[in-house]
């Protein structure tokens, strides 16, 4: 069974800890880390690299959106759920606006909690039927409004030399062995290459990544 690896940022910790015991319990989820604030949350989001993150709004220091903001812009397959005592519609707005999957409040049972978590490990979006409506005409504005990925600016270093790799025809374990680092990093590596790059596949990504520069001819 494919653990669903959460990552927990709150500033609260008796609720994070009590929230990280609960989900421990069940085998299809397993907590990787806790982060007190959204700078920590993207300090562990880079070195555990979650598949979801459960996101506090209020946090001191680096708030939950401006963490989901950047964590989405080098991260786009991390999915993020913000979990926060807050239900007004301009926070929820934003928070969607932002890159989060879904929008839970606190007050939520531990069974729709875990429906929410496999929910969204499958794609979906936990979020009141009641803003449905809101949201799509949010994005249909800012979907119309984003330009397009230009030159991959936003391509990490890590990420050129994974896409080098993928270049010369290298598979994840020889990238994991040259890069010292997990396959399961490798594929994360390469769904945020392929995300930041709108390609389908490595091949698209290497031929692009070469056509616009950034990475060297190989031969």
């Amino acid at each position: 069974m494919e653990k669903v690896r959460v990552l927990l940022a709150d500033d609260h910790k008796l609720f994070r800890e009590g929230l990280a015991s609960m989900l421990s319990q069940h085998e299809d989820i397993e907590v990787v880390g806790e982060a007190r604030d959204g700078g920590e949350a993207i300090e562990l989001a880079r070195e555990l690299m979650p598949d979801l993150i459960l996101m506090d709004l209020t946090m001191p220091g680096v708030n939950g959106l401006d963490a989901t903001r950047a964590l989405k812009a080098e991260m786009p397959y991390v999915k993020i759920v913000v979990l926060t005592v807050h239900d007004e519609d301009e926070k929820l707005l934003e928070a969607v606006k932002a890159g989060a999957q879904g929008y839970l409040l606190k007050d939520i049972s531990m069974d729709n909690l875990l429906a929410s978590i496999r929910g969204v490990s499958r794609g979906e979006a936990p979020i009141s039927p009641s803003m449905a409506g809101k949201i799509l005409k949010e994005f249909s504005q800012l979907l119309q409004k984003r330009p397009s990925l230009e030159h991959g600016a936003d391509i990490t270093n890590r990420e050129q030399q994974v896409l080098q790799l993928v270049a010369r025809g290298a598979g994840n374990y020889e990238i994991s062995k040259n890069l010292n680092i997990s396959e399961n990093t490798v594929k994360n590596h390469l769904r945020n290459i392929l995300a930041k790059l709108h390609v389908q596949n490595r091949s698209q990504a290497a031929y692009y990544a070469m056509k616009k520069g950034l990475i060297k001819d190989v031969l």
